[in-house]
């Protein structure tokens, strides 16, 4: 498959006109591409190119590189450009291990926060997001199982953790998350036991219950990247 055909062929579905700073945008946009096999390791990306395929300026283009250059997703090469880094098995491991001990801590201090009332609407939502998941409505899954684990992390009353997990998910390909295997149900089934253990407000128990989930999806992820040949 030709570099544009793996680019036309994913639900890239991000947009280039919202408020948000739009060499972050940009910067989101390739860094998912990395994640899913459509920037391949050491390949070359080219700004102008990739500026006309996203009808954005050059500009937002070279600032998102460098951005990603100090995270280590690309590489500058003097003459030659920015070079895709090869993306490892440890690489996505450990970005779901920090994610799940973040996301775990948040759903121990959540345990002792959500009302009564709080774990009701919480439980309908989940009851919402079952019945998508039945009908194959996958985006309306995605949708619902943000607003989920998005009350979990901001009953926690830990604004600056929460940040630091954003932080960790910003390199989670979301935008594929109906194409990969495994996902939509493990929000369906790994939720019932997070919910239980904030239902009898134990802090332990959420925490381990949300670890194991982040976990779960974590390795429906690496699998699917096997397959698809992206990992070195």
């Amino acid at each position: 498959m030709s570099t544009a055909e793996r680019r036309a062929s994913g639900p890239r579905r991000t947009s280039f006109d919202t408020k948000q700073q739009l060499s972050e945008k940009v910067a989101a946009y390739i860094r998912e591409g990395i994640m899913v096999g459509q920037f391949r390791a050491g390949e070359y990306i080219r700004t102008e190119r990739l500026a006309e395929e996203l009808g954005v300026s050059p500009t937002p283009v070279r600032e998102a590189l460098m951005l990603l250059g100090s995270e280590g997703s690309v590489r500058w090469e003097p003459r030659r450009g920015y070079r895709v880094v090869p993306l490892t098995t440890q690489d996505v491991s450990d970005l779901f291990r920090v994610q799940a001990f973040i996301a775990g801590e948040l759903a121990a201090r959540a345990a002792t926060e959500l009302s009564d009332a709080d774990l009701d609407r919480l439980e309908e939502t989940q009851a919402e997001l079952e019945r998508a998941e039945r009908e194959g409505d996958l985006d309306l899954v995605e949708t619902l199982n943000y607003r989920i684990h998005r009350t979990i992390n901001k009953a926690s009353g830990s604004a600056r953790l929460a940040v630091l997990l954003g932080i960790t998910v910003s390199y989670v390909p979301l935008g594929y998350f109906a194409s990969i295997e495994g996902w939509s149900s493990a929000s369906v089934h790994d939720h019932s036991p997070i919910f239980q253990a904030l239902r009898a407000r134990d802090p332990d128990g959420a925490r381990k219950a949300m670890t194991a989930h982040i976990e779960h999806v974590g390795g429906r992820l690496v699998d699917h990247l096997r397959k698809r040949e992206v990992l070195s």
